[in-house]
């Protein structure tokens, strides 16, 4: 896909996003934002899947440890065409296959449920270890969140993959600067990321997550690195689309009313716009 499209399929994925947490009245919008256009580049782009055999045994494997961010996942499955994008309105909802976190045994391309934060990522490892170990050539790719790897845990399955040269996985830290309770700088620092990924023997990678450019250099320089993982730390924008949610820590896990929903998509709406006549030139 071409840059273009890829931000006319992130706008879509943000749309979904948007009208899933707004049908369920609660849920997880701003970080599901701030990966739209890692989550969007990952389906249709980088990975190796099928939608129509999401099971498939040599395909690339997601695991979302940030697993709160699910809208985000979902939105980019149904789009994918995993599932219909209208399903996207029962997130939440009683006896819906889209719950506050991703099953796995429920939902069509999850690969990995999401429990608590920072056990992604270790599962994550354990896949990358099986594919070493099986001779298969699968590449397992995880999200996390920067407030998210205050976890020890993330930390443990850092040094396994690094002390096993485990260079078929990929670690993203969407570093969008804040958590629940404000600024990750202010309520327990995790700064510098890139360094301490370095010290556990990951080779790290630095970029703008809102730039496909970026994005795809970095996927690529992840494949050719051989002899151990990856870490790719994407600067973003929490809420990014959305006038009032970009970079507010309140937009954490909050749902939009009625009101907030239509400026939201209203935004969205013109970036779609502006995005059709890019098309068009």
């Amino acid at each position: 896909m071409t840059n273009l499209e890829l931000q006319k399929t992130a706008n879509e994925v943000r749309k979904g996003i948007v009208t899933a947490v707004h049908s369920a009245k609660a849920g997880h919008p701003g970080g599901s934002l701030s990966a739209a256009d890692m989550f969007t580049y990952l389906y249709f782009e980088e990975m190796n899947i099928d939608p129509a055999d999401p099971r498939k045994e040599d395909r690339d494997r997601f695991v979302l440890s940030k697993g709160h961010t699910a809208p985000g996942l979902y939105s980019t499955l149904a789009n994918r065409g995993y599932f219909p994008v209208e399903d996207l309105k029962t997130l939440r909802h009683l006896g819906s296959y889209l719950q506050g976190h991703p099953c796995m045994q429920e939902t069509p391309g999850v690969d990995m449920s999401s429990g608590s934060l920072g056990q992604g990522i270790s599962a994550a490892v354990g896949m990358a270890v099986a594919g070493k170990m099986d001779q298969k050539d699968y590449r397992v790719y995880t999200l996390l969140g920067d407030g998210e790897i205050q976890e020890g845990q993330v930390w443990e399955a850092a040094m396994f993959a690094g002390a096993n040269k485990l260079d078929n996985l990929v670690v993203i830290v969407d570093n969008n600067g804040l958590q629940i309770d404000g600024k990750v700088e202010d309520v327990c620092s995790v700064y510098p990321i890139d360094k301490k990924f370095e010290a556990f023997n990951f080779h790290v990678i630095n970029i703008d997550a809102h730039n496909f450019d970026e994005i795809r250099a970095a996927m690529k320089e992840a494949k050719e690195t051989k002899g151990m993982p990856t870490a790719i730390i994407m600067k973003s924008v929490k809420g990014k689309g959305v006038s009032f949610m970009e970079d507010k820590a309140g937009w954490h896990g909050k749902a939009p009313n009625d009101e907030e929903y239509a400026i939201a998509m209203a935004d969205l709406e013109k970036i779609g716009e502006e995005l059709a006549k890019g098309g068009m030139a």
